[in-house]
């Protein structure tokens, strides 16, 4: 129970940092009132570029990893040879994961108003799944250069983590890993139904 409330806690915590809110603030707006008002690195790299973004880019993927270890540490950090986790550690890494997710999209220290998740996502998928992770990243890159567009290449190596993830772990541990998916995609659906452009 203890390293479970651990997890939750702590990567709620991480996840609620709100870094674009910190960044944006430095430069003199607030991203929730500009853009697609998503305090995220996309809407960030539209108003600053992607120079001065990057520590968002940064931040964000970093909550999900620190989530992701804290959560490894908390439940037992079980590794095989290739870095993925395996063991009864398991449960503790998705729910640290999931709650930086839900921090992120729901920050207790920027009124709960959050992001996607998809960067955060993304830091905790590296620590779930180190080499599926690693594909996903050259996909990224393969992609976007085929199609000249960052963007689509982040969603083909984003929709294709589970089915890299399928090459390294138990059918089980990608459920895991679509539930978080299922998290993001819930996000997107309450801001479509507040008014936010998606």
């Amino acid at each position: 129970m203890v390293p479970m409330l651990v997890a939750v806690i702590g990567g709620y915590l991480l996840g609620s940092i709100p870094v674009a809110v910190l960044v944006a603030r430095a430069h003199g707006f607030d991203p929730r009132e500009v853009g697609d008002r998503n305090p995220g690195f996309w809407n960030m790299r539209e108003r600053l570029g992607s120079r001065a973004a990057a520590p968002v880019l940064a931040g964000d993927t970093l909550k999900g990893t620190l989530a992701g270890l804290l959560g490894l540490l908390a439940g037992g950090p079980h590794v095989s040879w290739l870095g993925v986790p395996s063991g009864p550690g398991l449960p503790a890494l998705y729910l640290a994961v999931a709650a930086a997710m839900c921090g992120h999209a729901w920050p207790v220290f920027a009124r709960f108003r959050g992001g996607r998740s998809v960067l955060t996502f993304a830091g905790g998928f590296a620590v779930i799944c180190p080499p599926a992770f690693a594909l996903a990243l050259a996909l990224l890159s393969l992609a976007g250069t085929a199609a000249r567009s960052s963007a689509a290449g982040a969603r083909i190596a984003f929709f294709a983590c589970p089915v890299l993830q399928a090459l390294f772990t138990p059918i089980g541990q990608v459920a895991a890993t679509g539930a978080l998916m299922c998290l993001i995609g819930l996000r997107f659906g309450q801001a479509a139904l507040t008014g936010r452009r998606t």
